[in-house]
């Protein structure tokens, strides 16, 4: 137990987000249908879906009455870890096990399906205030290996498990200028699971932790139209810590109490929606997510005296994409968008845990409105990065002592987004 405590805290707790998530590093840019078949262009101004408050609160003032909208997506990740090389070293840099002969170099495929749901309602008080709310999953999804294979060292599992629930108010200044705020809740849940050594049979070692508590944050944003058919949206979601506490288990061991405080990036959306016929728009979203800040987090145990750490050190994360909406009829609406995200995992710092790299997004979609009252959305994206090579060496920050090389397929994601809206 205590030759494996250090270096199965700082390897495991290393990842408390799955690799397959589909923005940036672990966070999830799902959170609504019709941004999802524009590549998420012009998320920050007003549409008719009601998601756009949880990039810029302000387009909440832009819905009449009271609605309610839900959004439930599909994600099919499909990715392969397969080491060439593989050696462990111990802390003092002798070998413990030499190098992986009888084990799979490949970890299958490490993705895992995962169906996201999302809750949005708004409320128009009067002429010039709105109030809503939103219910979403900003950080998550899961990965797995096989339980037996070259990496089990660095991972056998890892899944996370987040809810957001921001309460939203927005107030129109003027006809043309709107500002709104929110308060975030957010709840964390991680479960890790790796081997103990590299060896077939080798015992699991489990990191479990959450916040009960909830971490606490904001939203804040603007919206301005300078004249009719013309909108800019800013909208800012500020950093949400998080007061992990849990255990470590040891191949069935008893369980040692750690915990750990972390610091979820905030992230800056700035978007446009351009008329260029009574029919047809362009819009355009650039972001900026400052991972860099997810440098490495103390691990204490409940008394407080340190164990390890959660090292990361991510750069920044920037996203930009470009779409297009078109009326086909007064029912119908079509739309398209591509994007390119710089992922803030580096090569330096990838590991086939978090086999994240820079992706491009290719997206379509198509909305039907019933008789004013309610509407329907559906929203298709692929999302690929080609392949990329992992090589850690003994002096890698994360792993003090354990080396690891080989390729890496690429991350290929299919997303289906289903939608519906619905008027009072």
């Amino acid at each position: 137990m205590s030759r494996y405590l250090p270096i199965s805290i700082a390897s495991l707790a290393s990842l408390i987000i799955v690799s397959d998530a589909v923005a940036g590093a672990f966070a999830v840019r799902e959170q609504s249908t019709v941004f999802q078949g524009l590549s998420f262009a012009g998320n920050g101004t007003a549409t008719k879906s009601l998601s756009s408050m949880f990039w810029n609160p302000a387009t909440i003032t832009a819905h009449e009455g009271f609605q309610l909208e839900t959004e439930q997506t599909l994600v099919i990740p499909r990715t392969t870890v397969d080491l060439r090389t593989a050696n462990v070293d111990d802390v003092r840099g002798g070998p413990i096990l030499g190098p992986v002969t009888t084990l799979p170099y490949s970890s299958g495929d490490i993705g895992v399906d995962a169906w996201l749901p999302v809750v949005y309602g708004s409320w128009k008080a009067n002429e010039r205030i709105s109030l809503g709310v939103s219910v979403n999953a900003p950080y998550g999804f899961e990965t797995k290996p096989e339980i037996e294979w070259a990496g089990q060292l660095y991972a056998r599992s890892s899944r996370i498990l987040s809810v957001n629930v921001t309460p939203t108010a927005g107030i129109k200044i003027t006809d043309k200028f709107s500002v709104g705020v929110g308060v975030q809740l957010q709840y964390l849940q991680v479960r890790l699971k790796r081997a103990a050594a590299t060896v077939p049979g080798a015992p699991t070692i489990e990191l479990r932790g959450e916040d009960y508590n909830l971490g606490f944050g904001a939203t804040v944003g603007a919206l301005y139209k300078p004249w009719e058919g013309t909108q800019f949206g800013i909208g800012y979601r500020s950093p949400v810590e998080q007061n992990l506490k849990g255990r470590l288990i040891v191949g069935g061991g008893a369980p040692t109490p750690i915990r750990s405080t972390i610091i979820l990036p905030e992230t800056v959306t700035v978007s446009f929606q351009q008329d260029l016929q009574e029919d047809w728009r362009a819009m355009g979203t650039f972001e900026w997510t400052h991972w860099s800040r997810f440098g490495a987090f103390p691990i204490t145990g409940i008394q407080g005296q340190p164990i390890s750490e959660l090292a990361f050190f991510y750069d920044d994360g920037y996203f930009l994409s470009l779409g297009t909406e078109y009326d086909f009829t007064e029912s119908i609406t079509g739309r398209f968008g591509i994007a390119y995200e710089w992922s803030p995992i580096s090569e330096a710092v990838r590991t086939p845990r978090l086999p994240d790299a820079d992706r491009f997004w290719l997206s379509a979609g198509l909305s039907y409105s019933h008789k004013d009252w309610l509407d329907f959305d559906v929203g298709y994206s692929h999302i690929f990065t080609g392949s990329n090579s992992i090589d850690i060496n003994p002096d890698h920050h994360e792993y003090n002592g354990l080396t690891i090389q080989g390729p890496l397929t690429g991350v290929d994601i299919d997303i289906v987004s289903v939608g519906a809206r619905i008027k009072f």
